[in-house]
């Protein structure tokens, strides 16, 4: 039997007010790891076609992976899966904090929630004496996600959702600590189960194959984690507000709901701005986490609280032309608290501005003032007035108001901030992939204007190819389940060291552009493990681990997601990406957008799926998809 997991499944049947526990399958662990992937395995089994993603059908699985509960840096965090009710396709979102390590420590490696309490309710879950409480939650409704953990205490790890998600608001998220699980609107399925909180304790502690071997790597790891420009330095100093100059600088900042891609005024919400003028106390990280890219900053009548990251500062500060850093903070606290993600929460205030603008709607919201933002995203999580219509997002607004060709938003999950006109990879990524327009499901812009090491974003090289590799290894890294800033480390220090003026940076970002068909046969290869997560899962669970293996299971998880979203009435008209994307460009020496059709049908190839999007027979057996 493999190591790494506790191999149990908790179901709890909210609706009987019964549990039970079962074992883990070990061949589903050995093809899908955990997390994301294992969990996306229950829920296709486990439900109908066409149920409704807040009705008692829906199932709620939180997932860890091997590798949680280990001590490895960046490995404490968990994914939820289920339906999204935001885009009736694929749901799930991962989330830091404490609760991975939580329930590997209850000896539990995945929660099922079944259908739904006739009250309201919450969750102790003891992990060493195997038992379930469910307790009245009636005086928990309505609070904040930080005061609901606070009442809770510290004897258990939690997870819980806020009023955003007991009202229903269809991008809810629920939030572990300082850390929110935030897009595709599983809150809001928690909330329509009637459960307010869930948390786990116990004393467990994981089984690894060479826990020696695997103890004296960690030492390294944290020396490599310390030397590397990115997570040893950049990522401590600034967090992922560090992005904010970046993208500005290249024209892919979201600005006035993604009418430009830079902001005039971006220096004010920068990382360097914060760390020079409102940080405050020390960083703050996921439990266990080496690189803490947590900030802090202080709110008038509220004290010291978690800063905005990078997503936050973007989609709430240039997509609504704001460079107020402490309104941009406010909101960030104020939308932690009620449970909000904030992407979606920024794009659809954008996209209310923007009709307003154009007459569209009467609202008091405008661009480039911050005046009723606050009272609008408490409105949005109860659900009053014009936040119940906002609560629904994007695309269900367009719908009713108008706007189509400015909501900006793929399968009715508003886009992240990196603008896909100055990154042609990322294009393709928002527009495949299959829980909608979002980044950390490959993050293909690393590799094309965000990261050290850089390639022509308006190059057509490779741009088809990328988001495939990064969609598949980001689908194994949430299976394990790592953070996602652990791949920042792939590219060594050496190159981001390069002056990006030299000819051997010239010549290397060359050599890579141009590589074609071998760079798919090189990711392919299983090797021995060479990356150290590849080494970790080696160690943890005793099965050889490579970037070929990582690929192969990523592709696996990735082509059953397809095969869920294609048995929802999904298909290939919904690989697309918002009309003003495609139409109406940022770049004066280019007359249009992405050019979205011309690799579409590369990315499909490169898949192994017909022209329609189809996942072949062939590729599904040759990935041992069961469908």
């Amino acid at each position: 039997m493999i190591k790494g997991y506790a191999w149990r499944i908790l179901e709890v049947d909210l609706g009987a007010g019964t549990f039970a526990f079962r074992p883990l399958d070990e061949e589903t662990a050995r093809l899908y790891l955990g997390g994301k992937g294992y969990g996306t395995r229950l829920l296709y089994d486990g439900t109908a076609a066409g149920i409704d993603p807040l009705g008692p059908e829906n199932l709620l699985i939180f997932a860890t992976g091997p590798l949680n509960g280990s001590f490895a840096p960046q490995s404490n965090r968990f994914a939820v899966i289920a339906k999204s009710p935001l885009t009736g396709a694929i749901g799930n979102a991962a989330c830091g904090g404490s609760f991975a390590y939580g329930m590997k420590r209850a000896g539990i490696d995945i929660l099922v929630v079944k259908r739904i309490s006739a009250g309201r309710v919450r969750l102790e879950i003891d992990g060493d004496r195997s038992e379930v409480r469910f307790l009245d939650a009636s005086e928990l409704w309505g609070k904040g996600t930080y005061e609901t953990q606070a009442i809770l205490g510290k004897k258990g790890y939690h997870a819980v959702i806020g009023p955003a998600g007991e009202n229903l608001v269809l991008f809810a998220g629920i939030v572990s600590c300082e850390r929110i699980a935030g897009r595709t609107g599983m809150g809001a399925v928690m909330g329509s189960k009637n459960l307010k909180a869930i948390s786990v304790s116990g004393t467990r502690k994981l089984e690894m194959d060479d826990p020696e071997a695997f103890k004296d790597y960690l030492k390294k790891v944290h020396d490599i984690f310390e030397a590397h420009p990115m997570l040893g330095d950049t990522l401590k100093r600034f967090g992922t507000a560090n992005l904010v100059t970046t993208t500005n600088a290249r024209n892919i900042l979201p600005t006035r709901n993604y009418q430009r891609g830079h902001f005039e005024d971006a220096w004010k919400v920068s990382g360097e701005y914060m760390a020079d003028n409102t940080l405050v106390g020390t960083r703050s990280s996921c439990i266990h986490c080496p690189v803490t890219c947590g900030r802090q900053v202080e709110l008038d009548g509220i004290g010291k609280v978690k800063g905005p990251e990078y997503e936050t500062l973007a989609m709430m500060g240039p997509n609504l032309e704001i460079s107020d850093i402490k309104k941009v903070s406010e909101w960030n606290y104020l939308a932690d608290d009620m449970g909000l993600d904030t992407i979606s929460l920024g794009g659809t205030l954008a996209f209310a501005m923007e009709l307003q603008a154009r007459d569209m709607l009467r609202t008091d919201l405008n661009f480039a003032d911050p005046m009723g933002v606050s009272e609008m995203i408490r409105d949005i999580a109860h659900r009053r007035g014009m936040g119940n219509d906002l609560a629904d997002g994007t695309r269900r607004m367009s719908e009713k108001f108008g706007g189509r060709e400015f909501a900006m938003h793929v399968k009715g999950l508003e886009l992240s901030a990196y603008d896909p006109r100055g990154s042609y990879a990322q294009g393709v990524e928002y527009a495949t992939t299959n829980r909608g327009g979002c980044h950390v499901q490959g993050a293909s812009m690393y590799l094309e204007s965000t990261g050290p090491f850089t390639m022509n974003p308006h190059s057509l090289k490779l741009k088809a190819e990328i988001p495939i590799l990064q969609q598949n290894l980001a689908c194994a890294v949430n299976s394990m389940v790592l953070c996602i800033f652990s791949t920042y480390g792939i590219i060594p220090g050496a190159l981001h060291r390069l002056d990006r003026k030299s000819s051997i940076y010239r010549l290397l970002v060359s050599l890579f552009e141009n590589s074609g068909p071998i760079f798919s046969i090189v990711m392919g290869l299983k090797t021995s493990p060479v990356l150290w997560f590849e080494k970790w899962l080696t160690m943890i669970t005793g099965q050889p681990m490579s970037s070929g293996h990582l690929q192969e299971i990523g592709a696996r998880i990735f082509n059953l997601e397809r095969m869920y979203n294609l048995r929802e009435g999904l298909s290939a008209k919904d690989d697309t990406l918002p009309p003003r994307i495609l139409h109406e460009p940022t770049f004066r020496h280019l007359d249009s957008g992405h050019p979205l059709h011309r690799l579409l049908p590369r990315y499909y190839a490169g898949r192994g799926w017909d022209r329609n999007g189809v996942p072949t027979k062939r590729t599904l057996d040759r990935l041992k998809v069961r469908v």
